[in-house]
């Protein structure tokens, strides 16, 4: 397993997922203003004059200050991305149409608006579909089709981070879903 950290703004907002050895940077650069978390992942570096070894360790979520990258992050639009892969999280492998769950080789993104009718490749405007509704649904409005069985909607930051990440730790999945409208609770 190769874990990933939770990287925060320091008002603990996720911006990013780091590799332990970029953690590293920010502890060695005093960027960490604050950390959660049991787990900890251990580095050690070179010796010193004396003969100690410098030891680093890095927690599972971590707040960095004055991060010019961060801010930027936390301004920027949430992607959907291009393989699919956080819509059907979202959506939990459900097909908007019938409710059934699929595998992931028989879902494909859905357009609520079909592209070829002006239609955006937003969050608000896909649903998971099985194979088989999305090819016979095909160009049609939602209304001239089927209703849809849930409505398309934005992840917010906190959902966003869950459903992207890799490996998430327990510690990890627990701050987020903490932050979580109740309605809107994701499993892990």
């Amino acid at each position: 397993m190769n874990p990933h950290i939770l990287a925060l703004s320091i008002n603990g907002y996720p911006f990013d997922w780091l590799t332990p050895e970029e953690a590293v940077h920010y502890y060695a650069t005093g960027k960490v203003a604050w950390e959660l978390g049991d787990a900890e992942f251990v580095f050690r570096g070179g010796y010193s004059n004396t003969g100690v070894q410098s030891i680093v360790k890095v927690k599972p979520i971590i707040a960095i200050s004055g991060s010019e990258i961060m801010a930027k992050k936390l301004r920027m639009t949430l992607p959907l991305g291009d393989n699919n892969d956080l819509l059907f999280k979202r959506d939990r492998h459900t097909c908007a149409y019938c409710g059934e769950q699929f595998p992931r080789h028989l879902l494909s993104r859905d357009h609520v608006v079909p592209r070829s009718k002006g239609g955006k490749d937003v969050w608000t405007n896909v649903v998971t579909a099985c194979r088989a509704h999305n090819q016979e649904k095909s160009a049609r409005l939602v209304h001239e089709y089927k209703p849809l069985l849930y409505v398309p909607y934005t992840p917010c930051r906190f959902e966003h981070f869950i459903l992207s990440g890799r490996n998430v730790l327990a510690d990890q999945h627990d701050f987020l879903a903490s932050k979580l409208p109740a309605h809107s609770r994701v499993a892990g």
